[in-house]
């Protein structure tokens, strides 16, 4: 019976390991390549002048202001952006996101070091924008605000632009467009820290999606009840990085279900990175 207890333990200990590696679509970690380091599509980096141009992107990071900074990040190496990032600088969506129109659910998971005060350029900031065509079109995203201080971090959950903002008015007279924020006003990053940014999402284009932020393991709060479709062209999906970012930027994986609190705190907790999870 002791020795059955002991294997049960055993098991239950690591079981959020192995239930983790079995849900991983993509993993970027920036150790000695810019390309992913796992992929369930195509694993390259991708660069062009502008998301409007992403059609002429070529693969690879041709960004002056963007380089991989050895033993810099989170977990070995990660990348610095050294100014405000105006490039498209991205990762092929196809595959690498468990896309379903009919009920999209995943995880999106990342580490930022600033100091978003000090460090980010006048204007509205995206670390993360998971899309196919804008920040208001079928799209998952974190932002820094522009004009609040301290800035506030945000998560905004937005399906088909035609669906839920018809009459197309501006966002900050929109009452639809604050509905699908979850913010906080006091985010926890800091210059020499490491800020652990998780979103969760469910059921998104089936009617009743939600999608819930995290920092550092804690829950910060949900987006209930979207109701709009979510449509795609999968030729356009992409994993956008630093949209006007500044700072360092590191360990992004996306899972191709929701992970619940534990799961979100295990990710957190470890000590190696997603990258412990595949060996």
């Amino acid at each position: 019976m002791f020795s059955i207890l002991l294997a049960a333990a055993a098991f239950a200990a690591d079981s959020p390991s192995k239930v983790l590696k079995q849900s991983l679509a993509f993993h970027a970690s920036f150790d000695g390549s810019n390309d992913a380091a796992f992929a369930s599509g195509d694993k390259r980096i991708y660069t062009a002048p502008n998301y409007k141009e992403q059609a002429a992107a070529k693969a690879g990071l041709d960004h002056p202001d963007i380089e991989r900074a050895p033993g810099k990040g989170r977990f070995g190496d990660g990348l610095l952006f050294k100014k405000k990032n105006e490039r498209a600088v991205f990762y092929r969506g196809d595959k690498n996101v468990a896309f379903d129109p009919k009920g999209w659910t995943g995880t999106i998971s990342y580490w930022l070091s600033l100091d978003p005060d000090q460090d980010l350029a006048p204007g509205f900031c995206d670390p993360i924008q998971v899309t196919d065509d804008a920040y208001n079109d079928s799209a998952i995203w974190t932002d820094f605000t522009k004009d609040d201080k301290p800035r506030h971090f945000r998560l905004g959950v937005f399906g088909d632009l035609k669906a839920w903002n018809p009459q197309d008015i501006a966002p900050d007279k929109n009452p639809n467009f604050e509905r699908r924020l979850v913010v906080t006003t006091k985010p926890p990053f800091a210059r020499g820290k490491w800020t652990h940014i998780v979103i969760t999402h469910s059921g998104l284009g089936g009617g009743n999606g939600t999608a819930k932020l995290y920092l550092d393991g804690q829950l910060v709060g949900a987006a209930t009840g979207i109701k709009e479709a979510f449509t795609w062209d999968m030729n356009r999906a992409a994993i956008r990085l630093g949209v006007a970012y500044v700072g360092l930027f590191d360990e992004v994986a996306l899972f191709n279900r929701e992970l619940n609190e534990a799961e979100v705190r295990a990710l957190y907790g470890l000590k190696k990175g997603v990258a412990s999870l595949k060996r």
